[in-house]
């Protein structure tokens, strides 16, 4: 008599195509938030308590220093090319700073995570593919990691793209340095009375 397969096996042998069970990925999603907890925590654990700058409301030294990286890639072009650009390069970043901190409490958090996740080194490394510090970082190591999570296939690295881009535009044509070469007079001045 010959042995029919019951249960699992039958469902192996009649759909050799493994499937994604509710319980494995109920799995994957708590290792994987217990990999980001862990990585907060180590990041903060590891992470040097830095005097806060007066002048920033929002943005850690850490931040600030991810801000300065992407800010040359994402203005490529439009930041002007004398001796200033650094001075107007701190703006930005200030101004990335004062954007910030007027979004609302659940905006702010998010972002705040995505700095923590950038500046922790090991995730640095292998969710941005940035091996320098941000630094030391070069011109074509944060433009290749730009266009990856711009171009990528996962919503949450597009998202994360969006929302430094959309920062960082907004801190830079936002400010009067960003009009005289876009044809921008400024905003209308309004009569009262």
């Amino acid at each position: 008599m010959p042995v029919v397969p019951t249960g699992k096996a039958l469902h192996t042998v009649l759909d050799p195509s493994p499937l994604i069970t509710r319980r494995t990925l109920l799995r994957v999603g708590v290792a994987g938030g217990v990999a980001l907890f862990l990585a907060r925590w180590l990041y903060t654990q590891s992470s040097a308590p830095t005097l806060p700058d007066a002048r920033f409301v929002v943005l850690d030294a850490r931040a600030r220093a991810i801000v300065n990286a992407i800010v040359p890639v994402l203005l490529e072009g439009a930041l002007p090319a004398t001796p200033e650009a650094g001075a107007v390069r701190a703006e930005v970043v200030a101004n990335v700073d004062l954007a910030i901190a007027g979004l609302p409490l659940e905006a702010r958090t998010g972002i705040d995570q995505l700095f923590a996740l950038l500046a922790f080194a090991p995730s640095r490394c292998l969710i941005a593919g940035v091996w320098s510090p941000w630094p030391e970082a070069s011109f074509a190591s944060v433009t290749a990691f730009l266009t990856r999570w711009r171009d990528s296939r996962f919503a949450l690295l597009q998202s994360a793209y969006g929302a430094l881009h959309q920062l960082v535009m907004a801190a830079w044509y936002g400010s009067p340095n960003a009009w005289p070469a876009i044809g921008y007079a400024g905003p209308p001045l309004l009569e009262v009375g």
